[in-house]
């Protein structure tokens, strides 16, 4: 993923606007708006720190979609849309996490069969809601 959509799905994650952003760091929305697009331009070094300062993430984040620790560890990074599913999850029990756990691995092993299995995974999602609630 390159700057833009790890820019946009921070700003997804964390509910911002483009206009909230661009009064946050003083950078003109329109501005902004060139670095979200597709074949938008990378911003300067001094406006990307500004930008991952008001997000409250690294510009190395905002640039590879992975954080570094320092120069010689990398710790892991999730995406946007994996730190939602996380935001959801941790707030349950340590024995419920450990269900939700085994089913995603579930899920995972069913979803790489065929279509034909379709029904067991309805089931196993039946299952799941079952035990959690």
């Amino acid at each position: 993923m390159g700057f833009n959509e790890n820019l946009k799905g921070e700003l997804e994650y964390k509910g911002i606007l483009v206009k909230e952003l661009a009064v946050r760091t003083g950078i003109p929305k329109q501005t902004i708006d060139k670095y979200l697009l597709s074949n938008g331009s990378m911003p300067p070094a001094d406006k990307a720190v500004v930008i991952a300062n008001a997000l409250g993430v690294s510009v190395e984040y905002l640039i590879t979609g992975k954080n570094f620790s320092n120069n010689i560890t990398k710790s892991k990074s999730f995406s946007s849309e994996l730190r939602s599913i996380a935001d959801y999850i941790e707030p349950l029990s340590r024995d419920k996490r450990k269900i939700v756990e085994n089913t995603v691995i579930e899920l995972v092993n069913l979803l790489r069969r065929p279509l034909k299995d379709e029904p067991i995974a309805l089931t196993l999602l039946q299952k799941t809601f079952l035990r959690l609630f």
